[in-house]
């Protein structure tokens, strides 16, 4: 299911959609141009979560706050749990 969203926006706005959609466009539609600069911003944001989390285990990794993983996820992450609770890495 689907909602519609209705916007405002600027003549220069209006011109720059103009020119992205129909004849010589890269969109058929303004809607379809709309969801995918949405779609991407969703992709970048959610990239750049994915690099912040990458970032914090290189820094970890780096600090020495690292661990042979058991290979079981439940068991390493109660270990972790263990270690935090006790002030230990």
């Amino acid at each position: 299911m689907s909602e519609r969203i209705n916007a405002r926006l600027s003549k220069p706005l209006v011109e720059f959609v103009d020119r992205m959609v129909g004849d010589g466009g890269l969109y058929e539609t303004p809607s379809e141009y709309v969801r995918d600069l949405l779609r991407r911003d969703m992709e970048r944001r959610e990239g750049s979560l994915v690099q912040g989390a990458i970032l914090t285990g290189y820094r970890d990794l780096a600090a020495g706050r690292a661990f042979v993983s058991s290979g079981d996820f439940k068991t390493d992450t109660a270990r972790l749990d263990r270690s935090e609770a006790e002030g230990s890495p």
